[in-house]
Order: structure tokens, then C-alpha cells, then sequence
């Protein structure tokens, strides 16, 4: 990938670095950790108000007034993603994580905040790195890191430099890094493979729009299909959008973004399954040839789709994939995209919805979610409101009547086109921190994959 691709690997020190410490330090337990300090240190500490406040942190000098130690407030409830805002704190050095609650969780929150994107200007992040606490694999952290930030890479690029191509090569970078195959569609050629919804959301862009198709592992093991929206730019089509909706309409590829650093997990870690990663990549522009509200368009599973608005575009091009990969039966297909401004009016823009009909699999990710700090919740496939999604003209509309249930029926539509795999659960990711938290900077995030490879990584072990 281009040379601005942020290098987690720098931020990991080894095991036998010299390091200063930070220890965590709980409310309950403040007491206890001032005794053990020096008189001098205590004596500090008590003079600043250090009360262990969540996030709060303290350098405690030497006798030269250099840092020789570091206490980070746990609070009353102590939080391991708290870890998080360190690098933003720390002056330079290489740093040790002590008394960390869940310290695996606290060391990814370490190296997640130390994550600055610095491709259009130069970085004012901290030269900080971290030795992975002790009994933490560090093979499997500096995976986790790598991965999201490839997916906060991604989604922080520029539309006008992360387009179908670039979505391509980005794509064909991480196929490379593990052997995997890749194959792409393009252009006329969608028409000619069955392809025309795809086909038809990219065809008014002068950036042709393509189907990425990436296979690896061996053929007879579990089958776990990803799918990616992979909308590099969505104007809204002829339902323009407004101007201000169309500011951050960089990161419509979110759920491209994500399935490929899920990928790049599952790979790296070498897990006993079968892996296929589908990733429609378009642009919805405007010109003479666009789609339009009222057209109705083929999909390659043969259901008819009229358009009832044009910027409802992403559900489209996750059928025509969808289609492709349920074809094999696969054991889990997942999907996730960017896909409604419902999700975020019900959720906000923290917690991805999910959808399933598999209660074994939704119970056993919420458990995921919960042990990751990767929050997600499920949302019903409330079939009767499939009724909202009824054309007079189509088997389908590809909007839902009405105003309710966006993201409800949004799933409901993707539904349709999905009967053979064996489960399938679709993700309405937002892909993007409106504000900085420990451990999330503000931009393009990673949402939902942590929760989702350790459930993975659960079930095909390597």
C-alpha cells in the first residue's frame, strides 16, 4: 500500500527494552499504590490532587525532576481503554503498562491511540512505544493494531485518492501479504457476469466500478464469506445529496475497509477456514447516464429492483456480492456497510447495529463484544415490515415507505437476496469517531472486527 500507510509495528518495543513504568491505578486502590511510592513521590502526588480520576494522569520526577514513573487514574470503575490516551500524554519513550485491568485490552488501547493519520500533513503524535505487558501475545496485538489501523487508513484517505482502483490495489496489497487469490470485474464486464446492479450504481463515474473477489485457504474447509460496501464516493446520485452530506462521504467505503482488515486478521493468524472476501467498489456520481429514481433494474439473482431513490445506492451493490457469495452455501457470511442514517438516529455513532436470524451466533458476538470493548447490539429482522420495501412495478423497492425502520428495512432488502448461507449477519457500521476518545482517534474507525475475529478466531483456531 502507498508509503503513508501508518507502520503499527514501530510502536512495539521488545520484552527486554528499557522502559518506564505506568501504573494503573484504581480509586478503591490509591491507598495502596502512594505506599509503596517514595516519600518524595507520595508527597508529590498528594500535592497535584491526585485522586486516581479516570484518565487522569501523573509523572512522578526523579531527583534530577526527570520522569521515573507515571500513575494513570483508573477511577471507580476501572476501564482498560483509558490506556488509550497515553500517547497523547506521555512525553517520548518507550513505556511499560502496570496493574492494567484486562492489560491485553489496555496495551491495543495503547497502540490505537498512538495511531495518527498523516498522509496531507505531518503528524504531532508522540514518540512513544510500548512493551507488551507480560502472558500478552504480542504476535496477536501488533495483528489487532496493524488491522484497524489499515481500516482507519482506508477510510481517512481522500475520495479523490481512495477511488475503485485505489480500493483495488489496496486490496491486492493485503492478497499479496498472505498468498491469497484475487480476480476483479470491471466496468462492461460486470454486464457481461451477471453483474448489473453493481454495474449500474458505478456506471455514471469516470472511475469504472469493479467487483473485488479474494479467496484463501483450503477449499474444503468451513466457507466464511465477507462482503464490503465498497461506495468510494456517494453523491446521492440524482437524489443529490446536500452539500453538507456530502462531507463525509469519504468514508462510504467503511465497510469495504473493514471486511479487508477482518481479512487481514484472519489470514495473518492463519485461522481453519475458507475465506472469500467480496467488495463492490463504485462511485455514485451524476451524469447523462446515471440511474434514475424509477428505473427498474435486473439483479444477478433474478429479483427485480425499482428504484425509489438513488441514494439508497449501497444496498444495491451489497445484493449483486451477496447473490454471488450465498451461491456456495457458505457456513457464515457477513456483511457491513455504511448503510443508513437510521442506524445512527437509533444507536448513535458508537454502537453498530447488527442483524441476524441465528440467536446462537447473536448471543455468542454479544459476548464477543462485550469481553472486546467492541460494542454492537442487535437489531430485529422484523419481517413484517418487509411490506414498507412493496413495488407496484418491481418484486422490490429499494426504499423503504414511510420514513420508519430505516436500518430495519434496509437489512430486510439485503434479506432477499440471501438464502443459502448458512448464517448470515449484516453490520450497519458508521466507520468514523466524531469526537477523539482513549483510543479512537476522531476520523475513520474500525468498528465491529475485534468483536468478530475473536469470535472467529474461537471457532477456526489455527
Amino acid at each position: 500500500m502507498p508509503s503513508y500507510m501508518t507502520d503499527s509495528e514501530k510502536l512495539l518495543a521488545s520484552p527486554r527494552a528499557q522502559a518506564l513504568s505506568v501504573k494503573c491505578v484504581s480509586a478503591d486502590g490509591l491507598a495502596a499504590s502512594l505506599g509503596v511510592l517514595s516519600p518524595a513521590q507520595r508527597s508529590f502526588a498528594e500535592a497535584t490532587g491526585f485522586k486516581a480520576q479516570a484518565g487522569r494522569l501523573l509523572l512522578l520526577p526523579d531527583a534530577s525532576g526527570k520522569p521515573e514513573l507515571a500513575l494513570l487514574g483508573m477511577g471507580s470503575d476501572p476501564d482498560p481503554m483509558l490506556a488509550g490516551r497515553l500517547p497523547a500524554e506521555l512525553p517520548e519513550g518507550t513505556y511499560r503498562l502496570e496493574d492494567a485491568p484486562e492489560p491485553e485490552l489496555a496495551a491495543f488501547a495503547f497502540l490505537a491511540g498512538a495511531y495518527r493519520f498523516s498522509r496531507y500533513r505531518k503528524s504531532d503524535a508522540a514518540k512513544v512505544r510500548l512493551v507488551p505487558p507480560r502472558g500478552v501475545d504480542a504476535a496477536r496485538l501488533q495483528r489487532l493494531a496493524r488491522s484497524v489501523f489499515l481500516a482507519r487508513d482506508l477510510i481517512n484517505t481522500a475520495a479523490g485518492e481512495m477511488g475503485p482502483a485505489e480500493l483495488e490495489a489496496a486490496a491486492r496489497v493485503v492478497a499479496k501479504r498472505h498468498g491469497a487469490k484475487i480476480a476483479v470485474t470491471t466496468g462492461e464486464a460486470l454486464l457481461k457476469q451477471n453483474f448489473p446492479m453493481i454495474h449500474a450504481v458505478g456506471r455514471a463515474s469516470t472511475r469504472a466500478p469493479r467487483l473485488i473477489d479474494m479467496t484463501w485457504g483450503p477449499a474444503k474447509a468451513p466457507k466464511v464469506t465477507l462482503v464490503g460496501k465498497g461506495v468510494c464516493f456517494d453523491t446521492g446520485g440524482l437524489d443529490l445529496k446536500t452539500s453538507a452530506g456530502m462531507l463525509m462521504m469519504k468514508k462510504d467505503m467503511g465497510g469495504a475497509a473493514n471486511v479487508l482488515a477482518l481479512a487481514d486478521m484472519i489470514m495473518d493468524a492463519g485461522l481453519k477456514l475458507r475465506l472469500r472476501v467480496l467488495i463492490p467498489a463504485v462511485e455514485n456520481a451524476v451524469s447523462g447516464n446515471a440511474f434514475r429514481p424509477g428505473d427498474v433494474l435486473e439483479s444477478r439473482k433474478g429479483i427485480s429492483v425499482e428504484i425509489g431513490n438513488t441514494d439508497a445506492e449501497g444496498r444495491l451493490v451489497l445484493a449483486d456480492a451477496l447473490a454471488l457469495g450465498d451461491a456456495e452455501s457458505p457456513d457464515l457470511m457477513i456483511d457491513m456497510a455504511t448503510l443508513t442514517g437510521a442506524a445512527r438516529v437509533a444507536m448513535g455513532p458508537e454502537i453498530p447495529p447488527f442483524f441476524t436470524g441465528d440467536d446462537e451466533f447473536a448471543v455468542s458476538l454479544a459476548g464477543k463484544a462485550a469481553s472486546q470493548r467492541d460494542p454492537l447490539w442487535r437489531l430485529p429482522l422484523w419481517k413484517p415490515y418487509m411490506s414498507m420495501l412493496d413495488s407496484k412495478v418491481a418484486d422490490i423497492n429499494n426504499a423503504g415507505s414511510g420514513g420508519f425502520a430505516g436500518a430495519i428495512t434496509a437489512a430486510l432488502f439485503l434479506s432477499r437476496f440471501v438464502e443459502k448461507a448458512k448464517v448470515w449477519a449484516h453490520f450497519d457500521i458508521y466507520a468514523w469517531n466524531a469526537s477523539t476518545k482513549p483510543g479512537r482517534p476522531e476520523g475513520g474507525e474500525a468498528m465491529a472486527i475485534r468483536a468478530l475475529y475473536s469470535l472467529l478466531e474461537d471457532r477456526y483456531p489455527a
